[in-house]
């Protein structure tokens, strides 16, 4: 009786049942390896789509030998720790081949270069070249030249969304309710489409999710245990259009050309803030430019010449090491995202390497203030010098910004100047916003000609109640006109907020560049509110009653102000030890000062 020796490859391509089914074996003894059941289950406890195919091969073998009188078993040990740590290598491989010489048996692989080695080693083998569907895949029938993308999720009836940027709905493509079994077919076409043709590339695989370029389809897959249902989620770009084919004026097209080096794309999920991004690599590649991008997943829609970069051993710092090393003149970054992104595409920018970042925003100030506490302030403007904002597929508004040392629009004292950030837009060239520290906190402030004209448009309330609080936890602010505003206070407070001879009271005036009035109130709605104070890694916490939380809240030490904000969730009050008002915390608490909490509502 002929021998069979099969390994993972042949398996989960479905080629020893099929030759089964067919009569093309009979007679014999399959024998599967354990390591090879073992590979398996361990891809499958991942829930790895590969894992769960192969396994339910195993049993269809099972059940078609029974019937066709073909003997099978399981021969070998489990591999050890060495074996799966060396899999990579061709450990596991070589124990199968081990299986196949012992038994004298025919080695069946769907694995070209696993049949080399063997035939290389006077194994017999028979491979067994897969005949898989490379064209005309199940879900293309889904898309026309109008469809963005396709739904398909187990349990409902499959959706896609028609149209264009901006402007597309929902559509029902069939009445049929989908199955688990229809989805994960599709996914099995496109995995062994993606493994025999090249075209297609895993780029992420987590359990339970799996994203999958093939061509320029982005496919996301999602199933238990990260998702309650089987879910299929297909992208496709409708359009590839060139920067010229754009609403763009002859300034933005120069300033393109010319000096935007540090440039964000960005617009709201769907808005085309990515076709934009592939356009503009195009163009630079045109103009002789090396140009590279950073993407995860790669579907960007561009050029040749562009070289497409993905995380390099699970991060875009490890990836950022090499591409300077590759020197190349812009680099298009798609989807800046988390913390560390914006770290990346900041070092890169100040490495002297023009970048594009993609960001998904609801305004254009929102992609901004997303570098905001991510990298420092005053490196914001040597980063980032054109902002574009994509929406419904057009360029809705382009920003550009200045780093300038002045007094903020609105301030009146020249003591009062500080470095700031002045964002413009860029057609007409009118300030619209500023962004600037002010205390210990960074504010971005609409310009406005109301603004211009005095000293409360520019100065946030909560911020003016932040230095009178000092005085009287429990002050009453009234804005009575664009420099003037009233203050009440508790008749105690009124000698320490006007000073000897008035000079408090004349410094804050200066300070905010405001007159103001004081005036006595009857009553103060605070409560000094009994708290527990606790560490918890790198910050203080003072935990008050939890019904107070969202309730404002002042801190004192010593019956002076040291802190106002709200209480957060459960009632706590978080305090970073590393900040300055941390550390006057901690030093109050070594010299048993007195702490006192306010809570008013």
């Amino acid at each position: 009786m002929e021998k069979i020796v099969v390994d993972t490859s042949i398996i989960i391509d479905g080629e020893i049942t099929k030759l089964i089914e067919s009569g093309n074996l009979k007679d014999c003894e399959i024998i599967i390896p354990v390591a090879v059941l073992d590979e398996l289950q361990s891809q499958a406890s991942q829930s790895k789509d590969y894992g769960f195919i192969g396994l339910e091969e195993i049993k269809k073998i099972r059940e078609l030998v029974q019937k066709n009188n073909i003997a099978l078993r399981f021969e070998g040990e489990r591999p050890s720790m060495d074996d799966i740590k060396l899999a990579r290598h061709g450990r596991i491989d070589a124990i199968i081949k081990d299986i196949a010489k012992k038994n004298n048996a025919t080695f069946y692989t769907a694995d070209y270069v696993q049949a080399l080695v063997a035939q290389a080693e006077g194994v017999k083998t028979s491979y067994s070249k897969p005949q898989v569907k490379v064209d005309g895949l199940e879900f293309e029938k889904y898309f026309d030249a109008q469809t963005m993308s396709i739904h398909l999720k187990e349990g409902a009836k499959p959706v896609a969304k028609r149209g264009k940027p901006g402007v597309f709905s929902l559509v029902e493509l069939d009445d049929k309710i989908l199955g688990k079994e229809y989805l994960e077919e599709i996914t099995t076409e496109i995995l062994e489409a993606s493994r025999v043709n090249r075209t297609g590339v895993i780029e992420i695989s987590k359990p339970g999710a799996l994203v999958v370029q093939f061509r320029d389809f982005r496919v996301v897959i999602t199933h238990l245990p990260f998702s309650n249902s089987y879910e299929i989620t297909i992208t496709h770009p409708l359009v590839k259009l060139s920067l010229e084919q754009y609403n763009i004026s002859e300034k933005l097209m120069q300033r393109l050309t010319d000096s935007a080096e540090g440039i964000l794309v960005a617009g709201a999920p769907g808005s085309g803030k990515s076709t934009l991004a592939s356009s503009i690599a195009d163009f630079y590649s045109k103009k002789g430019k090396i140009v590279k991008t950073f993407e995860s997943p790669r579907d960007l829609q561009v050029d040749e010449k562009i070289t497409q970069y993905t995380h390099l051993d699970g991060s875009f710092e490890n990836a950022a090491d090499i591409l300077l090393l590759v020197r190349p003149d812009y680099t298009i970054f798609d989807e800046v995202r988390r913390y560390h992104d914006f770290r990346v595409f900041s070092d890169l920018r100040l490495a002297g390497v023009g970048m594009v970042g993609v960001v998904h925003a609801n305004a254009p100030l929102d992609a901004i203030q997303r570098f905001i506490g991510k990298v420092e302030l005053g490196m914001i403007p040597h980063i980032l010098d054109t902002v574009v904002y994509v929406k419904a597929g057009q360029i809705s508004k382009v920003y550009e910004l200045e780093f300038k040392v002045k007094v903020p629009t609105g301030m009146t004292e020249q003591d009062l100047a500080r470095p700031v950030i002045e964002v413009r837009n860029f057609e007409n060239h009118t300030l619209e916003y500023e962004i600037y520290t002010y205390g210990e906190e960074n504010i971005v402030i609409p310009i406005s000609k109301e603004a211009k004209s005095g000293g409360i448009e520019r100065l946030a309330e909560s911020k003016i109640k932040d230095v009178i609080k000092r005085f009287d936890s429990n002050a009453e602010i009234e804005i009575l006109s664009n420099n003037s505003i009233r203050v009440k206070v508790d008749k105690d407070s009124i000698p320490s907020l006007i000073g000897r001879g008035g000079s408090t009271i004349n410094e804050l005036e200066k300070n905010l560049g405001i007159h103001i009035d004081v005036e006595p109130k009857t009553e103060s709605d605070g409560r000094n509110e009994w708290f527990e104070m606790s560490e918890s890694g790198n910050n203080l916490i003072l935990e008050v009653d939890e019904d107070k939380s969202g309730m404002n809240a002042d801190v004192y030490v010593r019956d002076k102000h040291l802190l106002s904000t709200r209480v957060g969730k459960r009632g706590r009050i978080i305090i970073a030890k590393r900040s300055t008002l941390g550390k006057r915390m901690i030093n109050a608490v070594m010299s048993k000062d007195d702490i006192k909490v306010m809570v008013r509502d």
